[in-house]
């Protein structure tokens, strides 16, 4: 099982980026899928899940209207589309797929926002 991120780096305060995570090893609609982010001297936060059948998102409380969580079967990514970006939305943030108590992570993307 193979999870790999891209789509960090450094934004203003108010601006946009698009993360995607590229699954490999394992039958991508089985398993739900979404994104965790842990900030510095913080513990990791949820932010966006998605089901096996894209139906289905939950969103954290911080970024609900902000970000825009979705999945694409043909490519196998799932991405998350950041919009009106804060500074308090730095953090690395980290795909993972869950499926009947198995759960695998990426490495992680850095997610900076300062002008």
């Amino acid at each position: 099982v193979q999870l790999v991120e891209s789509g960090g780096g450094l934004v203003q305060p108010g601006g946009s980026l698009r993360l995607s995570c590229a699954a490999s090893g394992f039958t991508f609609s089985s398993y739900s899928m979404g994104w965790f982010r842990q900030a510095p001297g913080k513990e990791r936060e949820f932010v966006a899940a998605i089901s096996g059948g894209g139906v289905f998102r939950n969103y954290g409380d911080l970024v609900t209207d902000r970000f825009t969580i979705s999945r694409d079967v043909a490519k196998r990514t799932v991405n998350l589309q950041m919009d009106s970006l804060k500074p308090e939305d730095t953090a690395v943030y980290y795909c993972y797929a869950a499926r009947l108590g198995q759960h695998y992570w990426g490495q992680g993307t850095q997610v900076t926002v300062s002008s």
